[in-house]
């Protein structure tokens, strides 16, 4: 089974947001294969589906002086932040081949981001109770998708070299009293994004069996 890559590079929140909704059509008419997003956003605020509005803690005007869009969407989970220097992946899988189970879907979103950690030596898992993976009770990343017609969108986003200031505007996640974190931090030492892309790939294509990676420019494929 083929995977295919689109590497989006930095881009607004709403450009990608719009191309994850036409890929998953696509997907669900058989007219692509599953394919995995890999971008890093400009600052931005989005609400899911289970956002307590409370946690966001600053206002309108305060956002706009500071340059960070707002978003509400239709994933599940509280309010996060997308900005530069965060991997985010958007997984866009057909579930009808994967049992239409998307417990285990998230499952497996997990695991995919332990394994990637594992490899630069960092002890990453998750909580009970708690969404997201964590190193050191430090949140490094959240997890949160839509499923359309069987058809995953939105995903994961992992705290490479971001700028962790953006999280004191917010309870990420709805969390207070646990830390964000990032990679670099954690590590001691910087790593980059292409860094951290590659070893998610690749524990994404060896724990969903994928055979074959290929990369295509998102224009190629819409």
């Amino acid at each position: 089974m083929r995977l295919i890559r689109i590497n989006l590079g930095l881009t607004g929140y709403k450009e990608t947001w719009d191309i994850q909704k036409k890929l998953v059509d696509l997907r669900y008419r058989s007219k692509i294969e599953d394919c995995i997003i890999l971008t890093e956003h400009n600052p931005v605020f989005t609400m899911g589906r289970g956002t307590d509005k409370n946690n966001l803690l600053v206002s309108g005007e305060i956002l706009k002086e500071r340059g960070i869009d707002l978003y509400e969407i239709e994933r599940g989970g509280d309010i996060t932040f997308h900005g530069p220097g965060q991997t985010v992946l958007y997984p866009i899988v057909d579930l009808r081949n994967r049992q239409r189970d998307a417990r285990q879907y998230l499952r497996d979103l997990e695991t995919v981001v332990i394994q990637a950690l594992a490899e630069i030596g960092l002890k990453a898992g998750v909580k009970d109770g708690l969404t997201g993976i964590w190193v050191d009770d430090h949140k490094v990343g959240a997890i949160g998708v839509a499923v359309s017609r069987w058809i995953t969108y939105h995903g994961m986003a992992l705290n490479v070299n971001t700028n962790l200031s953006y999280f004191e505007l917010i309870n990420p996640c709805g969390i207070t009293e646990f830390p964000v974190g990032s990679i670099s931090r954690l590590l001691g030492r910087e790593i980059t994004l292409e860094e951290v892309n590659a070893l998610l790939v690749e524990s994404f294509v060896g724990l969903f069996g994928y055979d074959e990676v290929v990369v295509r420019e998102v224009r190629e494929v819409l």
